[in-house]
């Protein structure tokens, strides 16, 4: 396999919003290494209204059974599988966000990697200035392509485009880490020169969703003291405000004013931290009732919808959504932020919703502007507002726009306690450990691990029956991800009503571990992370039998059970684990 020489070959074209190729526009390619660059020139006389340029086009030449992962445009959108027969690991951008996608390909975003005869490939965008990438693959054929968003390039003007990457090798892991390398050059990560000590904390949402007020944060502050968790972050999840956009006024039904809650925390020893959807706003909001001409708007100049061009929002939509081309939003944005830093004390902020502040279809008030420039304007002012030591996680997010404008990014979808969810996100997550410390410090999701009792209810309000969803073993393999992530470590949890051994693998976790495993095999089975004096090593078994898996030690080490600490061998060159359905092992190998 030689993409790149496939890639020098290929044809490319530019085309104009009413379909016509434009031959009087030159795209020119400058390859230095594995990295291309872009220049699009309008020699002619004049002006053209474009709607993409196709960067790379031709037939692949790869075996049907060439392996392939592809990001998403949003957080929540990952793709892999064989070669024009890939599936959806979670959400897709075409079927849920109702995102364009190319008749007869598999559309992915931003970057690729393909595997096939020992090889790898990674090929993807270094840059997220303005234009967002799209590499579109069938059984035969390829193109990669850059949305021009029907801006008009004006005649005898240029536009300068992404960067694009491809390296080729036969060590996944370091293409990846040189890919990272690549897109930092262009993207320095968010808070570079900011200590490294990653986020602990408690998150209301997963035990009691938007059902919460100030005696439910207090309880959970009691028991994480009770208990000694050395847990810094008290995330009070969505639920504080009244609407949806109206992050700074008073919600009845919370009980003790926010600001007041946040302060009880800090005087406690913990740091309060707030969930905020920045872009978004519900339609009897007082922020959207009162400036409706801060929202991106449609063809005809009124506040978009946006149930009208995507998924309309997970509750008290449909939403309206935030221009942040707007001046007048922009300084809205700083105000909210500055008033939860400056007067709630507030230096840690959740963002979720950020795709409805990139979402392609709508008008801006700045009409030369790309989404993804409208978006990172938006997070440019809440950035400002929230001030240097503050940190900042993206959540829902739209995923290369959001390049070097978050501390912290959720890498995969939302935990539930059912097994399907838990293998599921430890795919998602595993597929991004590369990006973790490299483009932002990666969060796999709240750590849970207690089951919730769910009583089964017939339509006379008669208990039948209680189920528990997961096993001791898919606990433990959720726990072993969570691990090997070396992300962000956020229990979600009634922190009252834990068992001593949840409580005891949550200190286990205490501090995030830093770094994140690296797998050699596509499956994810075996994953390794090392240390100064020890090597920690994971085994997932995520299928439905009984599997053995052997792991070769040195000569003179000893190996321990992780969480328990307890010994399981010495200076045995050849240890075999047996692994149950849906479990996993960690075993920390010490040199002896």
């Amino acid at each position: 396999m030689d993409f790149m020489n496939n890639l020098i070959q290929s044809s490319s074209s530019i085309v104009a919003m009413d379909g016509s190729v434009q031959e009087q526009l030159v795209l020119t390619r400058h390859w230095t290494g594995s990295t291309c660059t872009f220049t699009l020139i309008n020699e002619s006389q004049h002006d053209v209204q474009l709607k993409e340029v196709v960067l790379f086009e031709g037939n692949h030449g790869l075996r049907e059974d060439t392996w392939q992962y592809g990001e998403g445009y949003q957080m929540l959108s990952q793709y892999e599988g064989a070669m024009g027969c890939m599936d959806d690991i979670s959400y897709s951008d075409k079927d849920h966000y109702k995102l364009p996608a190319l008749e007869g390909y598999q559309t992915m975003y931003n970057m690729t990697w393909l595997f096939s005869e020992d090889k790898y490939s990674v090929l993807g965008f270094s840059s997220c200035h303005r234009f967002n990438g799209a590499l579109h693959f069938n059984k035969k054929q390829y193109k990669i392509t850059l949305d021009l968003e029907g801006l008009t390039l004006e005649k005898q003007r240029r536009f300068v485009l992404e960067e694009f990457v491809c390296l080729e090798g036969h060590d996944r892991e370091l293409l990846l880490q040189q890919f990272g390398e690549c897109i930092n050059r262009n993207h320095s990560p968010l808070g570079i020169n900011q200590p490294t000590k990653l986020p602990t904390g408690w998150c209301s949402w997963y035990c009691y969703g938007p059902q919460i007020n100030e005696s439910i944060i207090q309880d959970n502050l009691d028991g994480i003291l009770e208990h000694q968790l050395h847990l810094a972050y008290i995330q009070v999840d969505d639920g504080y405000q009244p609407k949806m956009g109206d992050w700074l006024e008073p919600n009845p039904a919370f009980g003790m004013d926010i600001k007041a809650l946040c302060r009880r925390i800090r005087e406690k020893g913990f740091e309060p931290g707030i969930w905020v959807a920045p872009f978004i706003a519900e339609e009897t909001s007082k922020v959207f009732t009162e400036h409706p001409d801060w929202f991106i708007k449609d063809k005809h100049q009124q506040p978009l919808r946006s149930d009208k061009i995507s998924f309309g929002g997970w509750r008290r939509g449909p939403w309206y959504m935030l221009d942040g081309t707007h001046p007048e939003a922009r300084d809205y944005l700083r105000h909210v932020f500055r008033t939860m830093r400056e007067d709630w004390g507030c230096y840690y902020f959740k963002l979720d919703a950020n795709m409805w502040g990139a979402m392609p279809g709508g008008y801006y008030y700045d009409a030369k502007a790309t989404r993804t420039e409208a978006y990172r304007l938006g997070m440019q002012a809440c950035i400002e507002g929230a001030g240097e030591k503050s940190f900042i996680l993206g959540c829902n997010a739209p995923m290369w726009p959001s390049l070097g404008v978050v501390h912290g990014m959720r890498v995969t979808s939302d935990i539930t306690r059912d097994w399907d969810t838990i293998s599921r996100l430890s795919r998602e997550c595993f597929h991004r450990n590369w990006q973790h410390k490299t483009l932002w410090v990666n969060d796999p999701d709240c750590l849970v691990l207690e089951n919730r009792q769910v009583h089964v209810v017939d339509a006379a309000g008669k208990v039948h029956k209680t189920l528990t969803e997961l096993s001791k073993d898919e606990l433990s393999y959720h726990r072993a991800y969570i691990l090997a992530s070396g992300g962000m470590v956020l229990n979600s949890d009634r922190i009252g009503d834990m068992h001593a051994d949840s409580i005891r693998w949550l200190k286990k976790l205490l501090p995030p571990m830093g770094q994140a495993a690296r797998f050699d095999d596509i499956g994810f089975t075996i994953g390794k992370i090392k240390r100064n004096h020890d090597t920690l090593v994971f085994l997932f078994n995520a299928t439905n039998d009984m599997i053995e898996k052997s792991i070769t030690c040195p000569k003179a080490s000893c190996v321990l059970d992780f969480w328990r600490e307890e010994v399981m061998c010495t200076k045995q060159r050849e240890l075999a684990v047996k692994l149950p359905p849906h479990s996993a092992r960690v075993l920390q190998i010490k040199t002896i």
